[in-house]
């Protein structure tokens, strides 16, 4: 079995160095920089899986490095866990919408990082393997994950396209956000239900990229539908 690869890009090298060991533990191939410009570039030679990336580092920025690969089509597909001291809400809405799949505050709890970690590669798993999907001129492929819109190809992340795809399987059914949370983030690990709203925003962006009405509906006190 091929086992993935987590690139660690993390500045302080106690952290950098206790990170890397448990994630070798937990059967990752773990490669690692210390500076964003060098993350960049083992993203580019090494194609992970998954990255794992500190807020605050000298010269780039953790927000920068996650924005240039969330804008980037060849890197855009892959997840990004951001780790930080900045705690407040308007700090993880920021990671968020910059494209981050999940924010951790530091100090965080290891065996719980770790659990995020194999709840995002699962899902990648689980996200290849599956039908097409089309609901009026939409089409997901779960096995090439793309999405067209009018023939069009649209650029999701991968927790959007998660939703979109729980949208899609169940047309017309409103989903609460604590539901949406188990579905496309998981019991194992805890994510607030304003994480919810920043994503389904994100998606509602995507999914009108190249023009089009947007096909989720808001249920005021209850959650989202797709039509």
């Amino acid at each position: 079995m091929i086992r993935p690869t987590v690139l660690l890009v993390e500045d302080e090298p106690a952290q950098r160095e206790m990170l890397a060991y448990n994630l070798e533990a937990e059967g990752f191939d773990v490669i690692t920089a210390d500076n964003g410009e060098d993350g960049l570039i083992l993203v580019d030679e090494n194609d992970p899986d998954l990255i794992v990336l500190d807020w605050m580092m000298p010269q780039l920025s953790g927000i920068e490095v996650c924005r240039r690969l969330k804008s980037n089509s060849k890197t855009r597909q892959i997840p990004v866990i951001m780790l930080s001291a900045r705690a407040e809400e308007v700090d993880r809405v920021r990671g968020l919408e910059t494209g981050a799949d999940d924010y951790v505050v530091k100090p965080y709890s290891v065996i719980e990082l770790m659990a995020r970690v194999k709840a995002h590669l699962r899902r990648i798993r689980a996200a290849a393997v599956g039908n097409r999907l089309e609901y009026g001129d939409i089409m997901l492929d779960p096995e090439t994950h793309k999405v067209f819109r009018s023939q069009s190809e649209l650029k999701l992340g991968p927790t959007e396209f998660r939703l979109l795809s729980t949208f899609m399987e169940k047309p017309g059914r409103v989903w609460s956000r604590d539901q949406l949370l188990d579905r496309v983030w998981g019991r194992d690990i805890y994510v607030d239900t304003r994480t919810v709203d920043v994503h389904v925003g994100r998606l509602r962006k995507a999914l009108c990229q190249h023009g089009g009405d947007d096909p989720l509906r808001t249920v005021r006190g209850a959650g989202y539908a797709l039509g």
